[in-house]
């Protein structure tokens, strides 16, 4: 009997497109699910109890949460589909680890400082962020992808805050094209593999998001 895979999403997420992407990478069929995250569905409250949240894999009835926890549990379960997300080394994988985490420590709260901040908010979040940058560019160093020649674990956490990009650099009136080249030909790279390509939300789209939510919290 076939898997039944149902991805529980919402478009704009980029923990939801990490999903998106290690799913296609890896050729699983799935069903995608968008969720109305104002109007959450019972599917996504029963499955997901204890944070409410997208991303959610619902695999053969059973869900897994988490965005990195989703992507390792298609990296394993799908095994024998190539490609192998993470590295096969201990080491390596412990460190694509703690380098993921640290994007979303980190990427997250600083990007989020430059869309939805004014001031001072902004100018520490746009500090934060190019600093990230600067150092995940320098973990790249002349590698095509992060963990080496092929696209692999890392580049799944990294590649899917690139649609946000676009808003990010409209809001913090920078550029990571031409600050951090070797940063902005990775993701032209991550972007030439179709699977990765598109599973990706369309950055015009996610500025639209973003716009929307601005006016609401202003009121207008």
């Amino acid at each position: 009997m076939a898997d039944k895979v149902i991805l529980l999403d919402f478009y704009p997420s980029m923990f939801g497109m990490r999903a998106r992407v290690a799913l296609a990478v890896k050729g699983v069929d799935y069903e995608h699910r968008e969720e109305d995250l104002q109007n959450k569905s019972q599917l996504l409250l029963e499955s997901n109890p204890v944070y409410k949240e997208i991303p959610v894999l619902v695999h053969n009835n059973n869900p897994v949460c988490g965005s990195f926890i989703i992507v390792q549990y298609i990296d394993e379960v799908w095994k024998d589909q190539s490609p192998t997300l993470l590295p096969c080394d201990p080491y390596q994988r412990a460190q694509a680890r703690f380098l993921a985490d640290y994007i979303d420590k980190k990427v997250m709260e600083t990007g989020n400082w430059i869309w939805s901040e004014e001031g001072q908010e902004k100018e520490a979040g746009k500090k934060g962020f190019v600093e990230i940058l600067k150092q995940m560019e320098s973990e790249l160093g002349d590698k095509p992808f992060f963990g080496g020649n092929a696209f692999g674990f890392l580049d799944v956490a990294l590649v899917t805050y690139s649609p946000w990009f676009q808003t990010y650099e409209t809001c913090g009136s920078f550029s990571i094209e031409q600050n951090y080249p070797k940063l902005s030909s990775w993701v032209k790279r991550c972007l030439e593999i179709e699977s990765v390509s598109k599973s990706l939300a369309d950055p015009d789209n996610v500025y639209n998001f973003y716009s929307t939510l601005k006016k609401k919290k202003r009121g207008l």
